[in-house]
């Protein structure tokens, strides 16, 4: 699951640094627009809905953080 949405990811930031550990909303890596438009790339490639109650910056840091939000709606951890 981390690939597929750190794929995801590199489709929209082709310069996506490599780094773990970054911050994909503190350090600006994305912006409101991209995080739109990974909603809709994760609700496609996973078969899910969103709920825009979840589309918090919490939940969309890092990786991790993201592999845990798909996780809550497909039953499927991170």
């Amino acid at each position: 699951m981390k690939t597929k949405i750190r794929t995801l990811l590199l489709t929209l930031r082709p310069d996506l640094p490599e780094d773990e550990g970054l911050d994909l909303i503190e350090d600006g890596v994305l912006d409101s627009f991209d995080i739109i438009h990974l909603v809709q790339e994760l609700d496609s490639q996973f078969g899910i809905a969103i709920k825009g109650t979840d589309i918090t910056p919490e939940n969309f840091r890092n990786v991790d953080t993201l592999a845990v939000l798909v996780g809550r709606y497909t039953g499927h951890a991170g």
